[in-house]
């Protein structure tokens, strides 16, 4: 009996993180989609033929699925557990991969790439955060949830130049079977060390000091119930859809750029421009753990919109950069990681917002439910910066809306209602 009480935070931890530099693959999606360009340009009898405009339609199918599958994925984590919510996750990503292997279809890689992998990403991904969050006080919320995520957006730095090394030696189709089989492995392995605390467990540390006022209120009417919100009540607040319109734009500005990285950097960069999707996955994972960690000292609404203006600067000055007859290679991957840096953020400020606001009980539907806006958000501005892409030729036009998206978003954040950061201490 007391083996389940033994303190786990630090193995779950790594273990989510451990999933997470598996499904980042989707990070990567800008090296497979030149890949497939080349194949179309070249042609031939076993070669793609698919509409140019059309390259970004498994990533974006992927994105969305993704999103929908984590309400589904985060019912399952809440009632059966992470480990085998992991596994299926491994399982499907596994098949998606070994299928998209075996063709050039259209149509079989938005099912097998879009569908298949992005439901498994969802169902790995909705299991790695919530039993890391339960093992640690809520002062050690943003930096837990930033270090699980972290290895989602890192997963590109050992990705990127691996597939690279493998479509040079190997061709697309026996890197995808690669992929696949690596990531069912994986995913299944990592998933054995997931589990939650034992009913009743306290994390260490989850103490914090309260004001005067507060104390009045306890002795006046007692302690404050521990919120606990099912689906249909946070649906009812329009906090909720002000979180979801917020995590939209921020989700959705990041995405586009993630997506066409590579495109973006081919001119500069040439045969090298995978290395602006593994750089960008640097700034993408650090975002995550430093300002998860920054927003436990001074406030998410604060680290919100510190995030979300930088990112629309960022947008902005990037115009020029990849509007340039010949970009610099270094401004280019200088902005671009620091824009993947400020959309890593979202992803460790979100959940971290999602179980202040509406506890950890229903947190894996709860979450869930407000990570649509992730999907919809990537999949309405990559196909949307794909189509001006195809049609003007250019990036800039798509970096320039997605910056005013942000400026609007902006201004919501800053009519938000701040709440205190509570104090931290120590490691997690």
């Amino acid at each position: 009996m007391a083996e389940k009480f033994v303190d786990k935070g630090i193995s779950v931890t790594v273990a989510g993180t451990g999933i997470n530099l598996a499904l980042g693959v989707l990070y990567a999606w800008s090296i497979f989609k030149g890949a497939i360009s080349q194949s179309i340009a070249e042609g031939g009898p076993n070669a793609f033929a698919w509409d140019p405009a059309n390259l970004n339609d498994p990533y974006a199918v992927c994105c969305l699925v993704f999103a929908c599958s984590m309400i589904v994925a985060g019912k399952c984590q809440d009632s059966y557990g992470p480990r085998p919510t992991a596994i299926v996750g491994g399982l499907l990503v596994g098949l998606g991969f070994v299928w998209i292997s075996q063709t050039t279809s259209y149509l079989s890689w938005i099912l097998g790439f879009g569908v298949l992998v992005g439901m498994g990403i969802a169902f790995g991904y909705s299991s790695a955060t919530p039993p890391a969050l339960k093992w640690f006080p809520a002062n050690r919320s943003g930096l837990v949830a930033g270090i699980v995520v972290s290895g989602f957006g890192l997963a590109s730095v050992y990705i990127a130049p691996l597939a690279q090394f493998l479509l040079r030696s190997r061709g697309l189709s026996q890197t995808m079977l690669f992929f696949g089989l690596a990531f069912l492995l994986v995913v299944s392995l990592f998933a054995l060390f997931l589990v939650n605390p034992p009913p009743g467990f306290r994390p260490k540390g989850a103490v914090r000091k309260v004001t005067v006022q507060e104390a009045k209120e306890v002795l006046a009417h007692g302690p404050a119930e521990e919120v606990d919100l099912t689906p249909r009540e946070m649906l009812g607040t329009g906090e909720f859809w002000r979180i979801w319109f917020l995590y939209f734009i921020g989700a959705g500005a990041g995405l586009m750029v993630i997506g066409s990285v590579a495109g973006m950097a081919k001119s500069s960069l040439g045969a090298r421009a995978f290395l602006a999707v593994a750089i960008l996955a640097v700034g993408n994972a650090a975002g995550r753990i430093v300002v998860g960690r920054l927003a436990d000292s001074v406030g998410r609404v604060r680290a919100l919109a510190g995030v979300f203006g930088l990112q629309a600067l960022l947008m902005f000055l990037a115009i020029p950069i990849v509007g340039a007859a010949e970009p610099s290679a270094l401004l280019l991957i200088a902005v671009a990681t620091l824009i993947g840096f400020n959309y890593g953020a979202n992803l460790a400020l979100f959940p971290a917002i999602a179980k202040e606001l509406w506890g950890m009980k229903h947190f894996g539907v709860n979450y869930g439910t407000l990570f649509t806006a992730w999907g919809l958000g990537g999949f309405v501005m990559s196909k949307f910066s794909e189509a001006l892409n195809a049609s003007t030729g250019r990036f800039t036009t798509s970096l320039a809306t997605a910056g005013v998206f942000l400026v609007v978003a902006l201004c919501f954040i800053v009519f938000m209602p701040d709440e205190r950061a509570e104090p931290s201490s120590g490691k997690p």
